[in-house]
């Protein structure tokens, strides 16, 4: 399994429409390419300068969907969200094996 995490700071004045895009446009865009199974957006707790920050995180189940997704879709929907919040967000990307994934 493979977790795509993308770390987000947003500046202040876009945030609350940049959580609101990405809760009802750019997420569901994203599992909809039905290459991840999972997605989550959670906000990270530390003290902020100029914006505040999250983690965006989708579950794979393998790299070549990771990698297909990559390919087809990424360059698209990278380019939606730069032309709704370009210069106003800086983003990281990480790639991460899961190596154990316990359901409650």
């Amino acid at each position: 399994m493979i977790l795509y995490n993308v770390t987000v700071n947003i500046d202040h004045l876009s945030h609350d429409e940049w959580l609101k895009w990405m809760k009802e446009v750019h997420i569901p865009d994203v599992l909809a390419t039905g290459l991840f199974f999972d997605g989550k957006l959670s906000r990270i707790l530390a003290e902020e300068q100029g914006g505040k920050s999250y983690s965006v995180q989708y579950l794979a189940k393998s790299r070549e969907d990771y990698e297909r997704y990559m390919e087809e879709h990424a360059p698209r929907l990278q380019a939606e969200h730069e032309k709704h919040f370009g210069g106003k967000f800086v983003a990281f990307r990480t790639l991460l094996n899961v190596v154990h994934h316990e359901k409650s």
